[in-house]
């Protein structure tokens, strides 16, 4: 039986990994920031069949001790700072944890790998917000990467350093840089849950109107279970490498906006949505839109879920979850 550890495994994406990797006979084993986080409820309800480990990106033996208990064949490192508009309020955590938490656990894999480095084969949760201010359209592994927050900065550190210890050490290390990807699961901080909330709400008549930044910035979205595939699939290759994971269209927030009120019948949201420079990031990014034609020729991967139906998705599930608590 194959063995993994995934690190941020409360996210969207650790979730969805574990189903995958637990359906393909894995026993996985998920890490935990602190004994008594709330979110470790979501995971023993979600993926009960997980071992559930306790440590910390920024704690170099926590993570050998996480090692040493699951003896992983692969392991994933999805855990970080993810938000990007809280990396220019909290700069140097955001550094801490999404950059040098990286080169922590590339560290920790190495020596616990010991004289056989590409044995334990490594994921990193590399980002289209490196890419930033674009140099390139659509933006592909060679593009050359400016990125515009903190988050993306520390994420460019992360990705290199991944390089890197592939290049010094023989590690199997391989990077996803994928592209915005969304699900029901996606924490409500982030714009396509706060719209999918915002309208189930308002087609219920429990919430008045929707306040959003910038509504012209363009995005390349997909669906999150699909995406965790392609993180498997990389690490089944002979050889490591880095992939560009994306769907290759890109939409502005007024296409989510239409495609959300559309589903619930709405269509003019014009007087629902008002915009607030509050939500405008100090530098923004205009358009992330990806080439994934390495993932497509190498991994056999391709997006299953389109635009439309994801966005249908997302807006389902949160009218559902919203009848339910008026109920």
């Amino acid at each position: 039986m194959a063995r993994a550890l995934i690190t941020g495994i409360t996210g969207q994406d650790g979730l969805y990994l574990a189903e995958l990797l637990l359906a393909k006979g894995y026993e996985v084993y998920g890490l935990v920031r602190g004994q008594n986080n709330p979110k470790i409820a979501l995971v023993r309800e979600a993926v009960p069949d997980v071992h559930v480990l306790t440590g910390d990106l920024t704690d170099t033996p926590s993570l050998m001790a996480a090692l040493a208990t699951s003896r992983p064949d692969e392991v994933y490192n999805l855990g970080a700072i993810s938000y990007v508009a809280y990396s220019w309020q909290n700069a140097r955590i955001t550094t801490d944890v999404t950059a040098a938490g990286v080169l922590n656990v590339l560290e920790a894999v190495r020596l616990h790998a010991g004289d056989d480095p590409g044995r334990v084969r490594f994921y990193q949760a590399s980002s289209s917000e490196m890419f930033g201010k674009v140099q390139e359209v659509p933006q592909r592994e060679t593009t050359l990467l400016w990125p515009r927050s903190p988050y993306g900065v520390a994420k460019v550190f992360g990705h290199y350093m991944t390089i890197n210890y592939r290049e010094s050490y023989g590690m199997h290390a391989s990077s996803g840089i994928l592209f915005n990807h969304e699900s029901p699961r996606r924490g409500p901080e982030f714009v396509t849950r706060k719209v999918s909330q915002a309208v189930a709400r308002i087609s219920l008549g429990l919430q008045d109107e929707l306040v959003l930044g910038n509504l012209e910035a363009r995005r390349d979205w997909g669906f999150a279970g699909d995406y965790v595939e392609a993180m498997w699939r990389m690490l089944q290759q002979d050889e490591p490498d880095d992939y560009v994971v994306a769907t290759g269209q890109t939409h502005s927030i007024r296409d989510l906006l239409d495609a959300a009120f559309g589903h619930v019948g709405i269509d003019d949201w014009s007087g629902l949505v008002r915009t607030d420079a509050e939500f405008v990031r100090p530098a923004e990014v205009d358009l992330l839109v990806g080439d994934a034609s390495k993932a497509h020729e190498r991994l056999g991967w391709r997006p299953t879920v389109d635009f439309p139906a994801l966005v249908a998705m997302m807006v389902e599930h949160d009218l559902a979850e919203q009848r339910g608590r008026v109920a």
